[in-house]
């Protein structure tokens, strides 16, 4: 049986070129939807539903990152970025959208340049 792109995708460089630009994706959604404009971000639950998805598909991206990619970027916490998924996804009736807000601001433009360098040059070898 041939495995499915996904479950052939799953680690290598080559999957780590898709997570990384993935999370930037996500990363350029939370900012579009946001239009850094606070207000705008606490008035609508729709806003706040569609940031809090995309951290939680982020932080799952983030997870499957390559240690050795990971490893370029150590000022990044990684594993923080997992425990932030755990809240998103098993705690999310205690999402505080002032801690959520906290990091599109302050966090997500640092991940985003850090994830830019990885894509640019990623781990040595293919």
């Amino acid at each position: 049986m041939k495995p499915r792109p996904c479950e052939a995708m799953k680690t290598g460089y080559l999957a780590d070129k898709v997570y990384v630009r993935h999370m930037v994706e996500c990363i350029e959604r939370v900012a579009e939807f946001c239009a850094a404009d606070e207000g705008r971000f606490r008035a609508s639950r729709l806003i706040q539903d569609a940031v809090v998805r995309n951290l939680q598909t982020l932080t799952e991206s983030s997870q499957r990152l390559s240690e050795e990619l990971k490893a370029t970027e150590p000022d990044i916490p990684w594993r923080g970025l997992a425990g932030f998924r755990n809240v998103l996804v098993h705690d999310y009736l205690g999402v505080d959208l002032d801690v959520v807000w906290r990091i599109v601001t302050d966090e997500l433009p640092r991940l985003k340049a850090a994830l830019e360098r990885m894509a640019q040059n990623g781990p040595a070898t293919p």
